[in-house]
């Protein structure tokens, strides 16, 4: 049996889950990136090695690195043995039928021991939890353990999936900032910095300018010519990376915001140049198809001699983690406290003994990202052990933060405040707009006929509601804009919900988001087109501003198609798969259509063909080979395939009367029409259509075989003959 050693805090948590599911049948552990958490749920199935334990994740992907990871901790080159796990990944489960569902662990119905759902915030996208909610209906008295950092949806009505899913019973919970505080985690190095302010700088310069009132534009001034000043002597991020990456030949992961964004940042070589001059470059984002390889690639990177680094922009947000990292550097400035934990667990890991730095780099002074989020938690826990009198529990009461903006984030606060101290004003500019239009519908760049850039101001309001850009908006402030009609969403906003809203409507009348690309709905929105564009920007890595991870996880909830391919090779498989449950093969007839619909005969010779190099188009991949495999493919041409098997049967009739001649209405012992296969090997070889290589074969058999009772062989090197004149 596999033995599994759990860190005291897995461990204490490992129990705590046992006992909860012999008690409730379920149990969620909420622990945070780095804790491996996922060496519970191979522990359970360690512990029940004569059990069929179903475990479901995101990816496979996901589940692959965690497998290695628990390799790597045992310290062997060999696969770890848990041959009793059925894995399934969400995706999957949701695409199955309820036969399909009751066989998941094999037929006839094999009901797991247990049920594993890995990142189970997850659960809550509405295709990926349907999935989940019929199969727990399917087996509704297996033990489910849940594994996730985090129980909450933030970006989806703060939903608590563990409430949902497991009825509250949290066997054990800890928050980032608690994993530091106990030592779990080592406190990391904290670097804040920016890397562009002349924009920034730019933008105040003009909104200052707009200022009617000259003592606060006297002010700003002041402010303005300090901070470029401040801004100009402060440090360049060559200093910084040469500063604080003590581990200088160490690997780091970069995040990126987007594909666009990442090729960008991945210039500026000069920014490590005082650290290495030649750094191993990879590069990750989740549409790369060599995506599996730039990771293997980067972790299995054992040159110790230079410094090594990870671009990417989505990719390793949740599930992965990597062993042997020695810090982050975050260029993606995000809204989401998930993201934002996530992103910096990568650098945190029970297994290290020493701290990392998490280099906190956003694009602007506007963005630096407040670390008061984690110092929170660990004084909530500090303070919390204390009030117990268990200070020996409390290893680390802080972490270092090294700002080197922090002068220039203090004069630009008090730029800003300075700034918005008219709010007052520009309220009443907004006011008067209200009176003369009866309404608030503001053009961004609308200047009232005094000066006041009232489209700037009104634009700010909504970012600074958002949480976009800082500033003060009380609700009190809020009120009044709302008593002269304002409108919180922009038109861009407003036009993306009503193309939404079509989305909705769409996947509520069909069940799927499978919108043709010409669709119009009969409110007159073009959806197809609008989807279409939505997956361009996606790939592309642009329309940050639309496409926001909120909007991204919206759509994902309603089962969007990212890849249209996927999407139709995921279903056609789907397709084959249930064909194959019916008949234990997959000699799919050519014209076979399916009962929903789908032409399978079609699809299987033309997987036949791509993989052959005889169709234009992508091949299918190594793991979509290997799926077909699995439910009996044969890669061969349908028409070779029956070619064999009467070469076969004439075979076994030769050996057994010693000729080939053979009755036309002759059938074999099996009901195989041998001696109408004949009639056509003698035709097709008459009309010179039988190949040479199935000559060879068949005179190999017998030497008379074109002849039959009334037919001679023709004469050598005419047309008829098919080996012309061998």
């Amino acid at each position: 049996m596999l033995d599994i050693v759990l860190f005291d805090h897995n461990q204490s948590a490992y129990e705590a889950a046992v006992n909860m599911m012999a008690q409730t049948g379920k149990a969620a552990v909420i622990h945070p990136t780095g804790t491996g958490k996922s060496f519970i749920g191979f522990r359970l199935c360690a512990d029940h090695p004569d059990q069929r334990i179903l475990w479901l994740s995101p990816s496979e992907y996901i589940f692959k690195t965690q497998l290695q990871n628990l390799k790597n901790a045992a310290g062997s080159d060999e696969e770890v043995p848990l041959p009793n796990i059925t894995f399934c990944t969400y995706a999957k489960l949701m695409l199955m039928s309820e036969t399909e569902i009751l066989t998941i662990c094999g037929k006839p119905v094999c009901a797991p021991s247990y049920i594993i759902l890995d990142e189970f915030h997850r659960c809550g996208a509405k295709c990926w939890g349907q999935g989940v909610a019929r199969l727990l209906t399917a087996f509704p008295n297996v033990p489910i353990l849940g594994l996730s950092a985090t129980n909450i949806r933030y970006l989806d009505n703060q939903r608590d999936m563990a409430d949902e899913l497991f009825d509250g019973n949290i066997a054990s919970e800890m928050t980032l900032g608690e994993a530091i505080v106990r030592g779990i985690l080592n406190p990391p190095t904290y670097v804040l910095s920016v890397y562009s302010w002349k924009q920034d700088l730019i933008k105040y310069e003009r909104r200052v300018r707009q200022c009617r009132s000259r003592l606060v534009r006297d002010e700003c001034d002041r402010y303005l010519e300090e901070l470029r000043r401040t801004l100009e002597m402060s440090e360049g991020l060559d200093e910084i990376f040469d500063k604080h990456m003590t581990d200088r030949t160490g690997k780091y992961i970069v995040f990126c915001s987007s594909k666009e964004h990442m090729d960008e940042m991945m210039q500026h070589t000069d920014w490590f140049a005082k650290v290495d001059a030649h750094p191993h470059v990879y590069s990750l984002y989740s549409n790369d198809p060599g995506a599996e390889r730039a990771f293997d690639d980067f972790r299995n990177d054992s040159d110790d001699t230079h410094l090594r680094l990870l671009y990417c922009i989505d990719a390793l947000n949740e599930g992965v983690h990597i062993d042997g990292i020695s810090g982050v550097i975050l260029l993606r400035p995000t809204v989401s406290p998930i993201i934002y934990k996530q992103q910096i667990g990568r650098a945190l890991s029970a297994s290290r003994k020493e701290s990392s730095v998490i280099f906190d780099i956003v694009s602007n002074i506007e963005g630096i990202w407040s670390t008061d989020a984690i110092e929170e938690e660990m004084q909530l826990v500090t303070s919390y052990y204390r009030s117990l009198g268990e200070d020996e529990l409390i290893v680390n009461e802080h972490f270092r933060i090294i700002d080197e903006v922090h002068d220039c984030r203090v004069l630009f606060e008090k730029l800003n405040d300075t700034l918005t101290a008219s709010w007052d004003l520009m309220y009443q500019k907004a006011n008067e707009f209200y009176q003369e239009n009866k309404d608030l519908k503001v053009p961004c760049r609308y200047i009232t006929p005094d000066g006041y850039a009232l489209g700037n101001w009104i634009a700010n309001q909504r970012r600074i509601r958002k949480g976009q850009i800082p500033g003060s908006l009380s609700e009190e402030r809020i009120r009044r804009l709302d008593s002269i009609g304002m409108v919180w969403e922009s038109e861009a906003d407003q036009k993306w919900e009503r193309y939404y809203a079509a989305a909705k409507r769409y996947r509520e009348k069909y069940g799927d988001l499978n919108v043709p690309a010409k669709y119009m709905d009969e409110m007159g929105v073009a959806l197809g087109a609008w989807l279409s564009d939505i997956r361009a920007w996606k790939s592309a890595g642009g329309h940050q501003t639309s496409l926001t991870p909120e909007r991204i996880q919206k759509l994902n909830d309603l089962g969007m198609i990212w890849d249209v391919l996927d999407y139709y090779w995921e279903r056609n498989y789907t397709a084959a798969y249930r064909y194959y449950l019916e008949h234990r093969d997959l000699n799919v007839p050519a014209g076979y259509v399916s009962e929903d619909g789908i032409r399978l005969g079609t699809w299987i010779c033309r997987m036949r063909a791509l993989l052959a190099g005889t169709a234009k188009g992508t091949p299918p991949t190594e793991e979509q080979v290997r799926r077909l495999d699995a439910i009996g493919m044969v890669w061969s041409d349908l028409g070779e395939m029956k070619w064999e098997k009467g070469f076969q049967e004439a075979e076994d009739y030769q050996r057994e009367h010693g000729s080939l001649q053979i009755p036309a209405k002759y059938r074999s012992q099996s009901g195989y029409p041998l001696g109408a296969w004949m009639q056509q090997q003698r035709r097709q070889y008459k009309k010179g259509r039988l190949s040479a290589e199935r000559i060879r074969r068949l005179d190999n058999v017998s030497g008379n075989w074109y002849a039959g009772r009334w037919e001679t062989k023709p004469a050598a090197g005419t047309q008829a003959d098919g080996r012309q004149g061998l």
